[in-house]
């Protein structure tokens, strides 16, 4: 019976353990996280989300602090078209953060940054041309483009040093999505060097609508390997995502021709996960029916994430003075429209609830929005429950020596 370290991802030259963490933004994904895959020799994530936040929590810089002491007189405006990021401490903070997790990393792995294009930072194109050429200066391996169509996105770089060197992957949700992005390229001659299919079960923001449970997995891998077959391009490695839970899942998709797999929620409730151990515990316990899809992320995509979620229902102040990472390039978030809305219905009210939409930047920054995988409610099955009835955590090398070895479904638990 096959397991999964029977295969290997093929990367140019370079053979891995095909198995990939997914990418958690703001430092959910952690440089130890991502170290310990590419130690393993698979290939980790770190992310770029909101970096400028995670540089102040890792390395004790001010970036937040000056932002705001910048911009604290427009908190009071719904206009927030003034607030600008400065483009030279966002490089900053990018190259801090990618040379740190590249100076400290051990074994044959990868270490990759993913990237949103979602993050419009009130100046899209700019904030994302400095994001990628900063990652890329700072010695990153790869760079997973994701939250986004990515049609400009290789352009803003196609005269970095490294264009060619650093391994770029899209992720998509559909044939068409990733023809679109293929299209838009085509004049770079720069082929992506892997595609991450992410399906309806993956955590956070999804590719799909309310409608997610209609579509398949498999089936969007077989499509999309099909496309590229037809496009004599079937080279590049396709790696499922979202939902692959056991070695076994794994295994499966590795014998219909997946190039790797990329699993996330498992490693949520690992030391090395950046999560506080509080929340962790609140993975462990949920059921099923505590996990819901909704459309209260600004992104304009849905999201899946636990109804327990401080997030949720929260009124609180818009801080985009001091973050701001969503705002688009007129300086909007669906969120100030709401809590806006919400406050001019209430005059009196000392405390709001908006219930449509939240504040990601300030939640994610305070770990409230406690996004997740569909798979979520089986994490207790991964591990020991304490008699004081909390869940053991596990290590990242228990979880990735698990799916890397594990046959028939069955998890391993950690050492009583």
């Amino acid at each position: 019976m096959k397991r999964l370290d029977d295969f290997r991802l093929k990367l140019g030259n370079q053979e891995l353990v095909p198995l990939m963490i997914g990418g958690m933004g703001v430092d959910i994904s952690t440089s130890a996280l991502a170290l310990e895959a590419a130690r393993l020799g698979g290939v980790g994530h770190i992310s770029d989300a909101m970096v400028p936040t995670v540089t102040d929590r890792r390395f004790k810089t001010g970036y937040v602090k000056e932002k705001l002491d910048k911009y604290k007189f427009n908190r009071d405006n719904a206009d927030k078209s003034v607030v600008q990021f400065d483009l030279g401490q966002l490089a900053e903070a990018t190259r801090m953060h990618v040379s740190h997790t590249m100076e400290a990393k051990r074994g044959d792995g990868l270490i990759f940054i993913n990237c949103m294009e979602k993050l419009g930072m009130n100046n899209p194109k700019a904030t994302l041309r400095v994001r990628l050429t900063a990652a890329m200066d700072a010695g990153i391996d790869g760079i997973t483009l994701s939250a986004g169509l990515h049609l400009g996105s290789l352009a803003l770089v196609e005269d970095h040093p490294r264009f060619r060197d650093v391994k770029f992957g899209i992720i998509v949700s559909s044939p068409r999505a990733l023809n679109l992005f293929l299209r838009k390229s085509a004049s770079l001659r720069r082929l992506p060097d892997f595609i991450v299919v992410e399906g309806p079960l993956a955590g956070g923001h999804l590719g799909f609508g309310l409608d997610w449970a209609n579509y398949d997995l498999r089936q969007i891998v077989a499509e999309v390997a099909h496309f590229l077959r037809e496009n004599d391009i079937g080279h590049i490695p396709v790696i499922p995502a979202g939902g692959i839970f056991t070695g076994t899942d794994a295994v499966e998709f590795m014998e219909e021709g997946a190039g790797a797999i990329q699993v996330a929620t498992r490693f949520t409730v690992t030391h090395e996960c950046g999560l506080p151990d509080d929340v962790k515990q609140e993975y462990f316990k949920a059921g099923e029916d505590d996990i819901e899809v909704n459309t209260i992320s600004p992104t304009g995509y849905p999201m899946r994430m636990l109804k327990n979620s401080p997030a949720i229902g929260s009124g609180i102040r818009p801080n985009c003075e001091a973050y701001g990472y969503l705002l688009d390039s007129k300086g909007h978030c669906d969120y100030v429209d709401a809590y806006n809305r919400e406050v001019e219905s209430h005059p009196d009210a000392k405390k709001i609830k908006v219930l449509d939409k939240t504040c990601l930047c300030t939640h994610m920054r305070k770990f409230q929005c406690w996004t997740c995988g569909h798979y979520t409610y089986r994490l207790k099955e991964t591990t020991r429950q304490r008699l004081d009835g909390s869940y053991e955590l596990l290590s990242a090398e228990h979880v990735f020596n698990d799916y890397l070895y594990s046959t028939e479904h069955r998890i391993l638990l950690p050492a009583a």
